[in-house]
């Protein structure tokens, strides 16, 4: 009960600080001047509304309109919760609004009408509709939903969807196509069960009956029994799957049938039914959060299954955020007039493609694969998969071209991809990366400062969300008063170094500690006193591998953490000297800032060093180095011994590391325009490109700037990333927010599996 508490006060304080809500409206012209207010407002805005009087077209020209989209419910069908409100609605609306724009970068204002009369609702809707580019319907429940839909649809000159019933359709369409095609089953001959009668399931139906599943070998069921054709209470949605057939259950029904399709409630299939199947049967249970039959059970009744469920921890998840923002993304990007069945069948088709293309690697590690593949575990690409915003707009784009519904055809594909890739920059999907991918294999990682509760919320969201197995470090008694008092309730390893329980395993790292630092003028006793610290105790735990990982520095300086972990941990092997990167999640995408912890001055081989080292931290996160060596001079243009100091990095770089996208001295803002770099520079190895990673002459200049962006544009910050160190020990900054110590940890988790992997 605590531990729910616990979550219901942390769902609470999420939605409401540190402003209430998850959405806001930003500004995209200046406003810092009279001029910039007067062009904005009054007298300027006249302008604008002029020509939009003149042609109403030209209101996607001069405002927001064309990126816009209104997500509306009336709250009678919100999730698992029911008919709740509409004002209860709003937290899942924003949700919706938070996906639309980190996955598709598409605005959003969500909508909230009370009422449940259809009239009034489609009324509500019509008269705002001017102020949108589309509209997606969410949360409303049928038969009315069904009705609605297809009156916006008829009277809108705008793209209007129901996502719960055609997002779940058009994912899991995409992978019935793969898993037939596995199956080596023919898609007019297969005999489908639905458990489920509701508009997903309706709507997956329906398109699937576009593919070439006939109707005939079609059997639904709602929570009454079969949809049969003497029933009376049948909507005439459902009407169409009525069957003349007579099934006593669910069970029966499902003998020698090759597909199930669950979208009803969990645990009412067991493994007897799923055995009554077909050879190599094709088993979508997508109830959630528990599916009609656990993935182990089915998975265990017959090894020639082909599973999906709605859950990220199994293998293919039918997860909505697959269509819905690339589905709208391309139907605004054309200005269409609706979201017909054709673009519908262009994102079914593209889904089903780019599973079978090779996967790229930033996914392979974000999932722990070695190599995801086209197969039974594979069937649909992965929610992270950055590919989709550049497969799935341009499919719908040019399928509401071909059916005649885009008033603004593209005629520049690789431009348009372009613009898709840009939009990818304000996301920071790289952080969900990180979380998920460390927890595929959670390692034990102790965090050396468990009595302050900053450092111990992080630790306790660490253990919830599995992400890694926390060791909890410090004075004992306080770091159980602090877990009393924030529900911290699970059963955690706590050690305490200056306690007598610990006397005979701070004396074995002390004689361990002593032997290797023996001729460098450290005593036994010297030793002891030292293991009594909880920097030096932590760092031999994880030296002798009582532990995996270790984090520190949160109430600490700088300085006075990194010493213990040279000292006892020390460099990898071949590594001269370690060094430090920050990774800042900015509105252009993922940046690795480095040196800026550790090296003061480095030379020119110093900085190649680590220039390589931070390359290699950033493909550990999946992406490919793009490396800017800067300066206050570009390519040459000063002699002074800083610049010329970067010049000869670069050239060792390009010498012994000729693979790497390398290249400078180069100033900073040529470095992030990539433009501005190929206008000038078009020789450069980095022209065209997007960089991705700075590193710096010197410590001022990579801390000034880590700390800068930071605050000014209040970007998440990962780091620093110790590089180069013998084992995963990684080191807080001063003050880190509880949000950054969790992002911490996973890099320490994700640090010790890439050196468990390598054997180090």
């Amino acid at each position: 009960m605590k531990k729910h508490n616990n979550k219901r006060r942390e769902a609470l304080v999420y939605h409401a600080k540190p402003q209430p809500g998850k959405i806001a409206v930003v500004p995209t012209k200046k406003y810092a001047t009279q001029r910039d207010l007067a062009l904005a407002y009054s007298p300027g805005v006249a302008e604008p509304c002029l020509e939009i009087a003149k042609d109403v077209e030209n209101v996607y020209k001069y405002t927001a309109k064309g990126n816009l989209v209104a997500v509306i419910s009336n709250g009678t069908a919100v999730l698992g919760l029911g008919d709740i409100g509409a004002e209860a609605s709003k937290p899942v609306m924003e949700g919706k609004g938070l996906l639309f724009k980190i996955f598709a970068g598409i605005d959003v204002f969500d909508i909230e009408v009370g009422t449940k009369d259809v009239d009034a609702f489609v009324e509500t809707v019509k008269n705002i509709a001017p102020t949108f580019g589309g509209i997606n319907l969410e949360d409303i429940a049928a038969p009315e939903a069904f009705e609605i839909e297809r009156r916006l649809k008829e009277e809108l000159d705008i793209p209007v969807m129901h996502d719960d019933q055609h997002g779940t359709a058009i994912i899991s369409a995409a992978a019935l196509l793969n898993a037939l095609e596995i199956a080596e089953k023919k898609i007019e001959d297969v005999h489908v069960v639905v458990s489920g009668a509701g508009s997903a399931a309706i709507s997956c139906m329906n398109l699937y009956q576009l593919l070439g599943v006939k109707l005939s070998n079609v059997v639904m069921f709602d929570s009454e029994g079969v949809l049969h054709k003497e029933r009376k209470d049948l909507s005439p949605e459902q009407v169409k799957f009525a069957t003349k057939r007579h099934y006593k259950n669910l069970a029966e029904a499902m003998k020698n049938a090759d597909v199930f399709l669950g979208l009803s409630v969990g645990n009412i299939v067991d493994a007897a039914m799923l055995q009554s199947m077909n050879k190599k049967p094709i088993v979508f249970a997508m109830a959630n959060p528990t599916p009609e039959i656990d993935y182990n059970t089915a998975i265990a009744s017959r090894e020639d299954i082909i599973m999906a469920t709605g859950r990220s921890d199994h293998p293919n998840q039918v997860n909505n955020v697959l269509g819905f923002p690339f589905i709208f993304r391309g139907a605004l990007d054309v200005r269409a007039t609706s979201i017909n069945e054709e673009m519908k069948m262009a994102a079914v088709k593209a889904l089903a493609q780019l599973a079978k293309e090779p996967v790229p690697e930033q996914v392979n590690i974000a999932y722990g694969e070695t190599r995801l593949t086209f197969g039974k575990d594979y069937i649909i690409p992965k929610p992270f998969d950055p590919r989709l915003i550049t497969t799935i707009p341009p499919a719908v784009a040019q399928a509401a071209m071909d059916s005649g519904v885009a008033l603004r055809p593209i005629t520049d594909w690789q431009r348009y991809e372009g613009e898709l890739l840009d939009r990818l920059g304000s996301d920071n999907k790289i952080v969900r990366l990180l979380l998920d991918r460390a927890r595929l294999d959670p390692k034990r990682i102790v965090f050396a400062e468990s009595d302050d509760l900053d450092v111990l919320k992080a630790a306790q969201i660490v253990h919830d969300e599995g992400i890694a197995i926390p060791v909890l470090l410090g004075n004992r008694e306080v770091i159980q008063e602090l877990k009393e008092e924030i529900d911290f309730d699970a059963d955690v390893e706590i050690i305490d170094p200056k306690s007598e329980e610990e006397l005979a395993q701070v004396n074995k790292y002390a004689a361990l500690y002593w032997k290797s630092r023996k001729r460098k003028g450290i005593t036994l006793f010297d030793a002891k006193k030292l293991m009594r610290q909880r920097n030096y105790f932590a760092a031999m735990m994880v030296s002798e591998g009582d532990a995996d990982g270790m984090l520190s520095g949160h109430s600490r300086s700088y300085p006075s953490v990194v010493k213990p972990l040279l000292e006892v941990i020390g460099p990898a092997k071949g590594v001269q000297k370690v060094a430090a990167c920050n990774l800042m999640v900015t509105s252009r995408g993922p940046l690795f800032l480095a040196d800026t912890s550790i090296n003061i001055e480095p030379t020119a081989i110093e900085l190649a060093k680590i220039a390589q080292m931070t390359a290699t931290a950033v493909k550990m996160f999946g992406l490919e180095p793009v490396v800017a060596m800067v300066s206050y001079a570009n390519f040459g243009s000063s002699s002074n011994a800083k610049a010329t100091k970067v010049g000869e990095a670069v050239a060792y770089l390009h010498r012994h590391y000729p693979d790497l996208i390398v290249d400078g001295e180069v100033q900073a803002d040529f470095a992030l325009n990539k433009d501005m770099l190929e206008s000038k520079f078009p020789f450069s190895k980095l022209a065209g490109r997007k960089v991705n990673t700075l590193v710096f002459s010197n410590i001022d200049s990579a801390n000034i700037t880590y700390k800068m962006v930071k605050e000014l544009e209040k970007a998440d910050n990962i780091g620093p990333i110790m590089l180069g160190m013998r084992k995963p020990v990684h080191v807080l900054q001063l003050g880190a927010s509880v949000d950054e110590i969790v992002s911490m940890a996973a890099i320490a988790v994700i640090d010790a599996q890439k050196k468990e992997k390598h054997g180090m």
